[in-house]
Formats: C-alpha cells, sequence, structure tokens
C-alpha cells in the first residue's frame, strides 16, 4: 500500500479542491498563529464542501485549550487531530483514537531518544518533523530519516519537514514511513500549487 498524503495549510475551498483533485489522502488545517492559519469563515465554508471524496480533514494545533478542540470538532466530526506542541500524553489521551502527536526532532536526537519520545504517545500515532528554534510548527527542512527508520519499522509513522517532489520519494525508501506530510513543498509564491500537489502524490505513487 502507498503511503498517505496529507497536504497543510490550506485556507480555503479552493486548495481542499486541488488536494483531493491530486490525489491526496488528507488535507491540514492549521488552528494556532502561522502563516497559513485558517480564518473561521474559511473553515466553515470548507466543512460545508465536504463530501465522501473529499480528502479526511486534519486540525493542526499548538498548546490548544479543550474548547479549541471540541469548537473544531463541531465542525469536522471525523477530524484527525494533529498537536504540536508540549501536549501531554494525558492531555493527548481523549482523543489518542484520532490524534497525530508531533515530534520534533532536534539536531542531538538519535534513534533512542526519538524512541523514549515516541513510547509516551503510545496510543497516538507519531510525525516526525525537523526541529527549529522558537517554531512549533515545521522548519521547511529534512531531518536524517534513517534516525527514525527503525521505529517505522515498530509503528505507523508520518515524515513530515522539507518534503516535496524531488526527495519524497527518496525518504519513502528510506523510511516506510505510514504516511508523509507537506507544506511549503507544494506552494508558489506562498500559495497551493495543483501541479506540484499532483506531482508530489504521483512520486509518492509511483
Amino acid at each position: 500500500m502507498h503511503a498517505r498524503v496529507k497536504f497543510c495549510g490550506m485556507t480555503g475551498v479552493e486548495d481542499v479542491a486541488s488536494a483531493g483533485r491530486s490525489g491526496a489522502s488528507h488535507f491540514g488545517m492549521i488552528f494556532a498563529p502561522s502563516e497559513r492559519r485558517i480564518a473561521w469563515s474559511a473553515a466553515e465554508a470548507i466543512a460545508r464542501e465536504l463530501s465522501p471524496e473529499t480528502p479526511i480533514p486534519v486540525a493542526v494545533f499548538v498548546d490548544p485549550s479543550r474548547e479549541e478542540v471540541d469548537r473544531v470538532l463541531e465542525l469536522f466530526p471525523q477530524a484527525m487531530l494533529q498537536f504540536c506542541g508540549n501536549e501531554s500524553p494525558d492531555w493527548i489521551a481523549p482523543y489518542a483514537r484520532r490524534a497525530l502527536k508531533v515530534i520534533h526532532v532536534g539536531a542531538s536526537d538519535g534513534t533512542a531518544s526519538l524512541r523514549e519520545r515516541c513510547n509516551r504517545y503510545d496510543e497516538a500515532t507519531v510525525m516526525f518533523d525537523t526541529g527549529s528554534t522558537g517554531l512549533a510548527g515545521g522548519s521547511g527542512t529534512a531531518f536524517a530519516w534513517e534516525l527514525v527508520e527503525p521505529i517505522a519499522r515498530e509503528r505507523p509513522v508520518w515524515i513530515a519537514g522539507g518534503l516535496r517532489v524531488q526527495n519524497v520519494a527518496a525518504c519513502i525508501a528510506a523510511v516506510r514511513p505510514f504516511g508523509v506530510d507537506a507544506r511549503s513543498g507544494i506552494e508558489t509564491d506562498g500559495r497551493k500549487d495543483f501541479e506540484k500537489m499532483r506531482a508530489f502524490v504521483t512520486a509518492v505513487t509511483g
């Protein structure tokens, strides 16, 4: 089975439509401080357009309140929840069935330290992303994928960080992840680019 593909930073109905036409399995909306933070009115418009053919929505948070999460779930009852901050395993536990916990890979990390951090979130799915000082979200740069390949043999993992059409096939060959996530790698001049989305999915599916 091919790796799942999530395109993140959707800010409107057209972005989501392009993700769907490209063959992506998931689309992400950022409900946290970010240059791609989605307006609530835009999220409502996307919710109205959802259909069985639409990719799976993923709501992206950084240390949210329960109220923030619940409000989004009212709008997107089927959404996965991506947590990119310092959320504890206990805090995430009520959402574990749909939780995607981001583990940031730092320059000093090795496989052992990453596995230890992952094991704290044994009920959630983990996403590895490149760590960046002062940023809770992605850095747009890749990390050393071989660090997480042993973990990917033990549990489903997603890979993010600097993925684009030129390197995603190499990432999949190195890690065999459950899914891959891209944001800046599918943009041109800060806007989602359908041709880059389509090329990315083609690179994933071969």
